[in-house]
């Protein structure tokens, strides 16, 4: 069992609201984390077909059992009327903690809670596990960088002795393209299948929906549903360009990153340690890794992540930017593990579009080795304050 981050989060909200919510990836740990925090609360799964036909038939004789003990409803957008019914529940009773609803795809959750739930619900989302403070760094560094990288963060693969290959493949038919068939009626899944890996080959770049409908041969709007459904379902992440204006022509388009390393990893078909140091989008996949780190720190903290990217028509770039007050922390990712003045010298380069804002810059790199240098906080990809701001 591990210990996760979000397991605070939840207690506090479930101190104000009379409803908490979580929503996540499949697989990321949802259900197993609430039936731990909240072992009084009777578990219903309406993934059951059963208890979805008993609570379409009967709704409210479905909730006649769950009155004043609450409940647990995991994958509560299966039924979409739950959320009218929770309504008047607890208007009348806002007894905090009461109900706790978990779900996969956050379009479903949210668009149910946001018309009837509003001001009810303390919002979460859960990613899988986070480097150092969910998953102990005495576990991944047995394996290693890359082979951490081909493994990936779901709480699976770190638990049993199963090969990620095997777990991704089933976990890509059972969840991935069911949840995308459940929601666009999506047919052909070869065409849904092609256009992810498409999509794995492109994390940490630039997204150009465009080229990337066009690779895949289908419209652009088609492309836009499909990543519409990958975002909600917390399989990719689009990262917004900084959105002040320093006087620069910038680049408006949002950078693509897989939420897993090694769901990407697998997806590009790399099936080794050894395979994937050589790889071409090695360094991609590093910089797919760290930012990931990143928004799961501040996702299972209950903030939202509040992540940036900024790159100008002159080609000045940070891999990643965040305010830390009225100031900006800049982060430049470099997989290598032998930091050369050029990695220091990128790090400093990347702060001058916000000058006297910038803060020192950080420079994560692929090394185990932490320090400062040249005017740069230097942190190895281990030991980066994920969680922590200067």
């Amino acid at each position: 069992m591990f210990s996760r981050q979000l397991a605070d989060t939840l207690k506090r909200l479930a101190t104000t609201f009379p409803v908490v919510a979580v929503t996540g990836a499949r697989q990321s740990g949802k259900t197993t984390l609430v039936r731990q925090l909240f072992p009084d609360r009777p578990y219903v799964s309406l993934e059951d077909p059963s208890e979805r036909a008993f609570a379409a038939e009967d709704p409210k004789g479905f909730l006649a059992r769950f009155s004043s003990a609450g409940a647990i409803f995991d994958e509560a957008q299966r039924w979409p009327d739950l959320f009218s019914w929770l309504q008047g529940m607890v208007d009348a009773d806002r007894a905090p903690g009461r109900f706790v609803l978990t779900g996969s795809q956050q379009f479903g959750l949210l668009s149910g809670i946001s018309q009837t739930l509003a001001g009810r619900v303390g919002m979460t989302r859960l990613l899988p596990l986070a480097l150092g403070s969910e998953l102990p760094l005495a576990q991944v560094r047995q394996p290693g960088l890359d082979a951490l990288m081909l493994r990936g963060f779901y709480p699976e693969l770190h638990v049993h002795n199963v090969l990620p290959q095997d777990w991704f493949a089933s976990y890509v038919a059972t969840y991935v393209e069911r949840d995308v068939r459940q929601v666009l009626r999506v047919q052909d899944l070869a065409t849904f299948q092609r256009f992810l890996r498409l999509c794995a080959a492109r994390t940490g770049q630039l997204l150009n929906l465009s080229a990337l409908a066009g690779e895949t041969g289908i419209a652009h709007t088609t492309a836009r549903a499909w990543l519409s459904v990958l975002e909600a379902s917390d399989i990719v992440h689009l990262l917004p360009p900084y959105h002040r204006n320093f006087g620069k022509r910038l680049v408006k388009m949002p950078k693509l990153y897989f939420v897993d390393v090694g769901l990407a990893s697998w997806l590009l078909g790399i099936g080794s340690a050894d395979l994937l140091a050589l790889h071409p989008l090695r360094g991609a996949l590093f910089e797919t890794l760290v930012v990931g780190e990143f928004m799961k720190a501040r996702l299972h903290a209950g903030q939202p992540p509040q992540l940036y990217f900024w790159r100008d028509n002159n080609g000045l770039e940070a891999d990643l930017v965040f305010e830390v007050g009225t100031r900006l922390q800049t982060v430049e990712i470099k997989s290598g593990q032998t930091v050369t003045p050029d990695y220091l010298q990128a790090a400093r380069k990347a702060t001058r579009f916000a000058g006297d804002e910038a803060l020192q810059p950080w420079l994560v790199h692929g090394g185990s080795d932490s320090y400062e240098r040249s005017g740069v906080r230097v942190l190895g990809w281990q030991d980066a304050p994920y969680q922590d701001k200067p």
